[in-house]
């Protein structure tokens, strides 16, 4: 159990925080995400089903990764960070990617199973209400396609468990919950697929779920 409150994320407290963080995520978080994302994308590229969600796609680090079969739309809430997206696909003359949307996770425009496969990279941990995201991707795919999470969950002990609660007051100037949880994003009825550590090992975790029929 937390034993502090959670500082509230918002909506405008989190396109603020990817305002500042925009011009330089790349080089900040880039390298030590790299490996994760890799992995995902790799789970993703292997699954049936060509339409592909990202959802937080940020700066558009991943969208490179995709196989040339995969049709990806991409959506965030920060119009920054988009733009940044936008400058690499057309400087790498990404024919997969369809389109990238300024959008609000928790309350996505697309018709229901629009999607074969959601994939949201180091975002749940960012929105205000991560059980709100997980049934908006699971509105949005269809009965029988996959959910994937790559994100840091907090650690249960140790000196990594002082550090993410010490820091998680400081949620809104950050942009995200350094003291998130897997149980702040699945049902507690929920069974995923598989769960895989990512290198650096703790740091990042993979979730794979089936959506249900």
């Amino acid at each position: 159990m937390r034993e502090h409150p959670r500082a509230a994320l918002d909506a405008e407290s989190v396109r603020e925080a990817y305002r500042r963080w925009a011009g330089v995520y790349d080089a900040v978080f880039g390298g030590v995400s790299a490996l994760a994302r890799k992995r995902a994308v790799a789970a993703v590229n292997r699954l049936p089903g060509s339409r592909v969600l990202e959802v937080g796609v940020g700066t558009g680090l991943a969208l490179p990764l995709y196989a040339p079969d995969k049709r990806v739309a991409g959506i965030d809430l920060s119009r920054e960070m988009l733009e940044v997206a936008r400058k690499r696909v057309a400087a790498e003359r990404l024919s997969r990617v369809l389109g990238l949307v300024e959008m609000d996770a928790e309350s996505m425009a697309f018709e229901d199973a629009s999607f074969d496969i959601a994939v949201a990279m180091f975002t749940a941990s960012v929105v205000p209400d991560a059980h709100r995201l997980f049934a908006e991707m699971r509105r949005v795919v269809r009965p029988g396609g996959h959910l994937l999470f790559v994100n840091h969950f907090a650690a249960e002990r140790g000196l990594r468990w002082w550090v993410e609660r010490t820091m998680a007051p400081l949620s809104r100037v950050l942009g995200w919950h350094p003291d998130f949880m897997l149980r702040d994003l699945l049902p507690q009825d929920m069974q995923p697929v598989s769960i895989e550590p990512c290198f650096p090992a703790g740091l990042f975790t993979l979730v794979q779920v089936r959506n249900g029929a």
